[in-house]
């Protein structure tokens, strides 16, 4: 078996960082380096022209972020039994957490299938994609090799990239470990079920009790960085104060109340972002005409999935083979086509790029009070 080494990766976020050497091979798989033809911020690149920045290096940076918080917790607090492997699981959640987005990110899942399956998700998708990635590159020995238990740690790790509902988070015990008949290793101990693993650990990637959690960190910061836009949250100094405490009986990833000051500044990021730049008004313009060709040319793209099978721009994501090669490049597909189908999708490829964008015509709005007396 190949035998992969620790690397170390110098990021304009967070430095060097160093990843585990099973990261490294799942970093080095075709479906992983997908990602890096898919825009962070899908139509906003031809809003902000430093806005080039892909999926690919997000998603290592919200794996690396993921263990020195982890690792963090760790160092301060032995008491909550937080084990390597714990780590390590954690890791790849946060490196593999966006393995399921389509062309230009959020516009493939939220703008091209906003009715036609709204149980669909990304998250959904990045399970799939991570399942679909284990198996075709044979990972289970790689991941058998560094302590992982394929039974339980690989179902700790997908419900970390697509965590359970607030209600059956509310659920998990947070018991300290029980005596179990599964194979004991030497430095950790009995692996844990279910039951027995420490429900904050669920708040690392993405947490479903606050929102505060090492994806948004990334992002928020790479989005920043490469937007030109001030960020004055210190994601590090959050990590450093972090403290597991006990709320309402349950375990919970706490900071001190000298750091609400370091938390508003998160929430303003993140309203500054949303109003400068995930909503300007030219973005969602762009990424509605993107959205439009894409339906456009929906079934004259034919892409080759499993058994030679070919599936539409729109059923690509439920092969995973063929969703594996859906990308940011489908725009150039649609561009650079001579078909006469394609001419539609394509004009309006073009005129994005001639920057004939869409005109706002008007808006109507429905008075309540008209609606309560028509009903009365």
């Amino acid at each position: 078996m190949e035998t992969y080494c620790s690397k170390v990766i110098n990021d304009p976020i967070h430095g060097h960082m160093e990843l585990h050497p099973l990261l490294v091979k799942i970093i080095d798989t075709p479906q992983f380096q997908r990602l890096r033809n898919i825009k962070q911020l899908g139509g906003a690149y031809f809003v902000y022209p430093g806005a080039s920045h892909n999926r690919f290096e997000h998603s290592i940076g919200v794996g690396y972020l993921a263990g020195e918080l982890a690792k963090a917790l760790k160092s301060k607090q032995p008491e909550p039994n937080i084990t390597d492997t714990d780590i390590l699981c954690v890791q790849i959640a946060g490196l593999c957490h966006d393995l399921g987005h389509g062309p230009f990110s959020h516009l493939y899942d939220k703008m091209f299938f906003p009715n036609d399956d709204p149980k669909w998700k990304h998250e959904k998708a990045s399970v799939q994609m991570f399942d679909h990635m284990v198996e075709t590159n044979n990972l289970q020995s790689s991941m058998e090799l560094y302590g992982l238990n394929l039974q339980t740690n690989l179902k700790f790790i997908k419900e970390m990239i697509d965590p359970p509902k607030k209600t059956d988070l509310k659920q998990r015990k947070d018991e300290g470990p029980q005596k179990t008949d599964l194979k004991q290793r030497k430095d950790e101990g009995p692996q844990k079920t279910d039951q027995e693993r420490p429900s904050f650990l669920y708040e690392i990637v993405s947490n479903q009790i606050n929102g505060i959690d090492v994806d948004k960190f990334d992002y928020f910061a790479r989005d920043c960085h490469h937007l030109g836009i001030k960020n004055n949250f210190d994601h590090m100094r959050f990590i450093k104060f972090a403290r597991v405490c006990e709320v309402d009986g349950k375990n919970h990833i706490c900071s001190r109340d000298k750091e609400v000051v370091n938390l508003y500044d998160m929430f303003a990021t993140r309203h500054a972002l949303h109003r400068r730049a995930y909503q300007h008004k030219v973005t969602k313009n762009i990424e509605l005409m993107i959205t439009d060709a894409f339906l456009k040319a929906d079934k004259h793209i034919q892409i080759e999935g499993s058994g030679g099978k070919m599936f539409s721009l729109s059923q690509a994501k439920d092969d995973m083979e063929a969703y594996t090669k859906l990308t940011d490049q489908v725009m150039e597909q649609i561009l650079h086509s001579s078909s006469p189908e394609m001419e539609g999708a394509r004009s309006l490829l073009q005129r994005i790029l001639t920057r004939d964008l869409y005109f706002f015509v008007g808006e109507a709005k429905v008075c309540l009070c008209a609606v309560i007396t028509l009903y009365l």
